[in-house]
């Protein structure tokens, strides 16, 4: 019989006869009902105790002993971790919605698979109170920036703010500039890439230009050229996931750092990038109860600007 001890995760197990003389690891699989492989990970890491003496995994159980287990809890993908972040800056306070500077490796939510923080997280820390509107991961997120991508983001405050900041994006009446350093220099020098994407038929964690993929225009002009690499603004006339990336992999000019779609490494050590050298510089939209139009940039974050004066240099 198992006695959960409350509030502490631990759980107070007596061995049934029927699993005498059998291994720790073993027993505890069919007890718990996990792998045996996760039971005996448990007792590896000292969870499971007699008498406050953590046991082996081919430790043999005799009947009536009463085991202390420590079992590990198990996270909720999307559950909302309210954590701050230093480097999460406010660009635009408003009564209905909030710009922030999101900085490299924040999300703007939790999704199963991510562990880091997330901007819905980071807001709560600060005390902001955003849309309840939404999945309740995705509470005030009417748009998103990649873990990778550094820039310019808005969260709505208050349902309405969600429902017309959200329709603004459908409609794509919000104007999206990018920066980004490209390998290389494209040709022209000023364009437009209309190319339909969709998930990268071989790896379903990458997205690439395909027959049949959704409709994808991105326009581009060159500012600086660098030789091996150029300095580009983009105008997103679309929105798909990984878009800029994908568009300038396919013309075989990656993103400088962006491993995941073929840069080249080498270059991305040289200038000290851990990430694709992409930057969401400004946000256009209109104030969804004004009506004002409102525009909001950021500054290129440390690693982007030292990589990119390396290159200047």
């Amino acid at each position: 019989m198992t006695d959960p001890a409350a509030d502490t995760g631990l759980t107070r197990l007596e061995v049934p006869s029927e699993f005498s003389d059998r291994r720790a690891d073993a027993a505890l699989a069919e007890l718990l009902g996990v792998s045996r492989s996760a039971a005996a990970g448990m007792l590896a890491a000292g969870r499971v105790r007699l008498g406050g003496k953590a046991l082996g995994k081919s430790f043999k159980l005799s009947t009536g002993m009463v085991l202390d287990i420590q079992v590990p809890v198990e996270r909720d993908p999307l559950a909302i971790d309210t954590e701050p972040v230093e480097n999460l800056h406010i660009l635009l306070d408003d009564e209905s919605f909030v710009v922030i500077d999101k900085p490299v490796g924040v999300a703007a939510h939790p999704s199963p698979g991510w562990v880091g923080p997330t901007v819905v997280g980071a807001l709560a820390a600060a005390g902001y109170r955003i849309s309840t509107s939404g999945a309740p991961e995705r509470a005030g997120i009417v748009h998103r920036l990649d873990v990778g991508t550094s820039g310019v983001m808005v969260v709505a405050k208050t349902e309405q703010a969600y429902t017309v900041l959200k329709r603004a994006f459908k409609e794509r009446t919000v104007e999206k500039i990018y920066h980004t350093v490209v390998q290389g220099l494209p040709d022209p020098l000023r364009g437009t890439i209309d190319a339909p994407i969709g998930r990268h038929p071989g790896h379903d964690w990458r997205f690439a230009v395909i027959e049949g993929g959704r409709p994808s225009i991105t326009h581009y002009e060159v500012l600086e050229a660098f030789g091996r690499a150029a300095l580009l603004e983009v105008h997103l006339q679309t929105g798909r996931t990984h878009q800029i990336r994908v568009h300038f992999s396919a013309l075989h000019h990656p993103c400088v750092g962006d491993l995941t779609y073929g840069a080249d490494p080498s270059l991305a050590a040289e200038l000290g990038l851990t990430r694709q050298w992409l930057h969401a510089k400004m946000l256009g939209f209109a104030h969804p109860i004004s009506g004002e139009w409102l525009e909001v940039s950021s500054e290129y974050p440390a690693d982007l600007d030292y990589a990119l004066e390396a290159l200047r240099g």
